[in-house]
């Protein structure tokens, strides 16, 4: 059976070896770890305004840039660092992206210090149960909800940058917090399967 005739995402460009894997092996995958949570903001962030395959492809350029996605050593990042970083080809060369990862860290470890984890505060959002929604096709994808709404101001309100509600959105899905895979989409249901493990419920 090739990749093209197994049923996946609507989305998904399956000519991309990459981007198979990354619907298959982590796209709306329950995320506890604030390591891999941060990751996921940073990239989402990132995106704002272009294609997620765009910044896929650029991963581990900012695995490099951003000390593996180590929040506390980007924290400590300086202006010369964010300078550096302007003309580093392997990333996105925005200013004020990069100015607002290394500020988003810092926000970041607030969150962690008021709550002992990111990833406390960020389900107390879905009062840890998972949003699965019906998608049938393309035009069923929202691109806000209520959630993401929330946290967004919520992040805004904290110093955050780049973190809107369509960005907020994406990086809900991202981190299984909503689960946005498609009916018919093979991963659908063996992610809801592994929620009883998780300990989360689903609505």
């Amino acid at each position: 059976m090739t990749v093209e005739s197994i049923c996946r995402c609507p989305w998904l460009d399956t000519t991309k070896a990459d981007y198979v894997q990354y619907h298959d092996e982590e796209w709306g995958i329950p995320v506890f770890d604030d390591n891999k949570l941060f990751e996921n903001l940073v990239l989402e962030s990132a995106q704002a305004g272009l294609s997620w395959y765009t910044i896929l492809k650029r991963r581990d350029g900012y695995r490099n840039a951003f000390a593996n996605f180590d929040v506390s050593k980007v924290a400590q990042y300086t202006l010369a660092d964010e300078q550096r970083l302007v003309l580093d080809a392997n990333i996105i060369r925005h200013k004020g992206k990069i100015a607002a990862t290394v500020n988003n860290a810092k926000c970041f470890m607030t969150i962690q210090q008021e709550f002992g984890s990111f990833s406390r505060y960020l389900w107390a959002f879905v009062d840890n149960k998972v949003q699965v929604n019906h998608i049938n096709g393309l035009n069923d994808y929202p691109a806000t909800s209520p959630v993401s709404a929330a946290l967004s101001k919520d992040l805004k309100k904290r110093g955050f940058k780049f973190v809107g509600s369509t960005t907020m959105y994406a990086y809900l899905q991202a981190s299984g917090l909503i689960n946005d895979h498609s009916n018919t989409c093979i991963r659908k249901q063996a992610i809801i399967n592994s929620y009883p493990a998780l300990g989360l419920a689903w609505r």
